[in-house]
């Protein structure tokens, strides 16, 4: 038997063993491009979000510093507002006095001690280590001096009277000074037998003074202890201005 010739098949195409090369690699470039675009835009972000917090608590640490700044200040004294001026001189008060004008603050005496005012009713120098209590603002016996001293380092207005029955000013005026007083800031109204002969009232604040006689009415003795709160009261006339009650 004739022997049959094996038929030769064609060749199959042989698979490519080349490897994309070209085209992964494109692939992988734009991925790493694009990884690197989100990267950068997420570094940039940060920053920004950094610099916005920076910003943000700069701007509230200014803003505090102010607020507190602005609490912490302590007005200024004034002059005596021209109506109590012109109250005091159709009175026959005296003149406004400083006392002591070189007299610092913070000279506190020690537990007990007691102190005598060579010019009386004092109005700077030392004092007792505890200011008047905040209340009550009108009294009608006498209080320690040192203690009203200190209070007025605070910042206090005191205006003083001499009781009617020690033939000191009318009942009408206690009363309008009464007003006066409960109605301002650290103001207090306190009867004082030592005032000098002839007169009846002692408007003071740190280092200030003035002593109006016993006829003074009731509406000089309110515009002037008025003028006094306006002027004094709270402000940096005293050395401790904002401790007062009510400052």
């Amino acid at each position: 038997m004739a022997n049959k010739k094996k038929r030769k098949r064609p060749d199959r195409a042989r698979a490519s063993t080349e490897p994309m090369g070209g085209a992964n690699v494109a692939r992988r470039e734009r991925k790493d491009e694009a990884r690197a675009l989100r990267e950068a835009e997420r570094k940039r972000r940060a920053r920004a979000n950094a610099r916005r917090r920076v910003l943000t608590f700069a701007v509230i640490g200014v803003a505090g510093f102010a607020v507190i700044t602005f609490l912490g200040r302590v007005a200024s004294p004034t002059p005596l507002p021209d109506a109590a001026t012109a109250a005091a001189r159709e009175a026959g008060c005296g003149d406004l006095e400083i006392p002591e004008s070189t007299a610092p603050g913070g000279q506190h005496l020690d537990p007990g001690a007691t102190y005598v005012y060579d010019d009386p009713p004092g109005t700077s120098g030392f004092h007792a280590q505890a200011p008047l209590p905040a209340t009550p603002r009108v009294l009608t016996v006498p209080v320690d001096e040192t203690q009203a001293v200190h209070t007025l380092e605070h910042g206090g207005v005191i205006a003083y009277y001499r009781l009617p029955a020690e033939s000191g000013v009318s009942q009408d005026v206690v009363d309008r000074l009464a007003t006066v007083v409960t109605a301002g800031p650290a103001s207090y109204l306190i009867p004082y037998a030592g005032l000098p002969e002839g007169q009846g009232l002692a408007f003071t604040a740190w280092n200030k003074r003035m002593l109006c006689p016993v006829g003074t009415s009731a509406d000089q003795a309110a515009t002037i202890a008025q003028g006094f709160i306006d002027a004094y009261a709270c402000t940096s006339n005293a050395p401790e201005g904002k401790n007062g009650d009510g400052c």
